[in-house]
């Protein structure tokens, strides 16, 4: 899969002042500015109102600034991303950012105009699949941003957005693998597959899922980096899920395409990790597979065994991601790496309480929860700590075998899913689970209608604070 490019512009002799302006802060900055562009910007009625732009002409005709309202405290706090908004709408040449000063606020906006520029176009054809796009504004890289991380930060959410974004035609578990490979060869990782009979007998509960496709299931492993903590991330790769037995209705299939996101998001993830050569080790474990419709499909009220022993009543074939991430975790237990982290687009019930934006997560540690919630307020990619509420352990105990997939009654769905992976994770003190969505309904600042990742910048903000790397 081609990598989309998402960088600050080269050296430039004559860059065009982008100025970001605060309200509170108009007059004095009014009062500082060339008489004429001051005039100009009364004239227009320039508020600073969060997206507002105005372009100040030079005398020749020419662009002398590009004025751009952030808007007051409250619209800020409300909005992230906001001069990533006016990207495409601004003349396109070169600017030099001023007005933000170096910190979080700064670094925000430099990395909301990197993702500005993502475009998905897997699915165009050839070398004028952008033809009659208007070509983007540049920026310089602003003093006092890190460019070489944001750019990998950026490039990480590109490759998630785009795996995605893919259509399940082109994304099924063999092109999903690939993706990993390629990630692999680029940054020197080493990478195996476990397939076929291998696969029923090491790993029975991501082969039962995935045995009815036309399109066999695999987990994917890849390993990265000599020394330094163990971090292992587990994505749910389910390139598509009909619901199996349990179909789904048509209006609920709709945008499983997006089911693998979870393992798109440690790729994009293990991505800026690699990239920043982070000193740790680092795993991916991605149990990829369709959940499909055939005569071979596991079918409700199975009892199947997992890779770690315990056995599992299916009393919904809709909930299979549970059951492919707990063969992966199983294995990954096994190393109790320092940090254990799985990341899944994994219930309907963290929509319904969260909705789409905010990722719900797990954690076995309070400190590990207060680190990442202090990093991600930081880095502006929200998330929210949800409980492992042990009372509800007895829910997703069936009669017949040591767990159910599906409780019964609808209530705490995203609990009893983190639960239920809990049980598989008995090795590893540390763990963090991620319910996530990974989709953006609707365009907003530097996030197109689609793919999104959540959690991930959270998580590399987060990793000195965990791991000490």
């Amino acid at each position: 899969m081609p990598e989309m490019p998402l960088r600050f512009a080269p050296p430039c002799d004559t860059p065009v002042p982008l100025i970001a302006v605060f309200p509170e802060r108009l007059g004095d900055w009014l009062e500082r500015l060339d008489a004429r562009c001051a005039g100009w910007l009364r004239t227009v009625g320039f508020r600073a109102d969060a997206g507002q732009v105005a372009l100040c002409p030079d005398p020749e005709g020419g662009l002398a600034l590009a004025a751009v309202g952030m808007g007051g405290e409250e619209a800020r706090r409300r909005g992230r991303f906001r001069l990533a908004g006016v990207r495409g709408g601004l003349p396109p040449v070169t600017y030099r950012l001023e007005g933000i000063p170096a910190g979080p606020e700064l670094d925000e906006a430099a990395l909301g105009w990197l993702l500005a520029g993502y475009r998905f176009a897997l699915c165009r054809r050839g070398e004028d699949s952008r033809a009659g796009e208007r070509p983007l504004a540049g920026l310089l890289t602003p003093e006092g941003v890190d460019a070489p991380r944001l750019e990998a930060i950026a490039a990480g959410e590109a490759l998630t957005r785009d795996l995605i974004n893919a259509p399940a035609n082109l994304m099924g578990p063999v092109e999903l693998e690939e993706a990993a490979r390629e990630l692999a060869d680029r940054f020197g990782a080493g990478l195996s597959v476990t397939a076929g009979e291998a696969l029923a007998e090491g790993f029975p509960l991501i082969h039962a899922v995935g045995r009815a496709a036309a399109r066999p299931p695999r987990l994917i492993d890849l390993r990265w980096g000599d020394s330094g903590p163990r971090l292992t991330l587990v994505g749910k790769g389910i390139c598509f899920d009909t619901g199996g037995l349990n179909i789904k209705p048509g209006n609920s299939m709709g945008l499983m395409k997006k089911d693998m996101g979870g393992a798109a998001t440690v790729l994009g993830l293990a991505r800026m990790i690699m990239a920043l050569e982070l000193p740790l080790r680092l795993r991916v474990l991605i149990p990829a597979a369709e959940n499909a419709i055939g005569g071979a499909a596991f079918r409700p009220q199975d009892i199947l065994t997992s890779r770690k022993g315990l056995t599992v009543e299916v009393n919904n074939t809709d909930a299979e991601g549970r059951l492919v991430l707990a063969d992966a975790l199983a294995l990954a237990d096994v190393e109790r790496p320092e940090l254990l982290v799985s990341m899944a687009t994994l219930t309907g019930a963290a929509r319904v309480a969260l909705g789409p934006d905010i990722a719900p997560f797990y954690a076995s540690k309070p400190e590990d929860a207060r680190a990442l919630c202090a990093a991600a307020e930081k880095v502006r990619d929200p998330v929210w700590q949800m409980p492992f509420w042990e009372p509800y352990e007895e829910l997703i105990e069936p009669a017949m075998a040591d767990l159910d997939n599906a409780p019964k009654g609808g209530m705490a769905g995203s609990i009893t899913a983190a639960l239920f992976l809990r049980r598989f994770v008995s090795e590893t003190p540390r763990y963090l689970h991620f319910d996530i969505y990974g989709w953006q309904p609707k365009p907003a600042p530097a996030r197109p209608r689609g793919g999104v990742g959540q959690g991930a910048r959270a998580l590399l903000e987060a990793i000195p604070a965990l791991l000490g790397a």
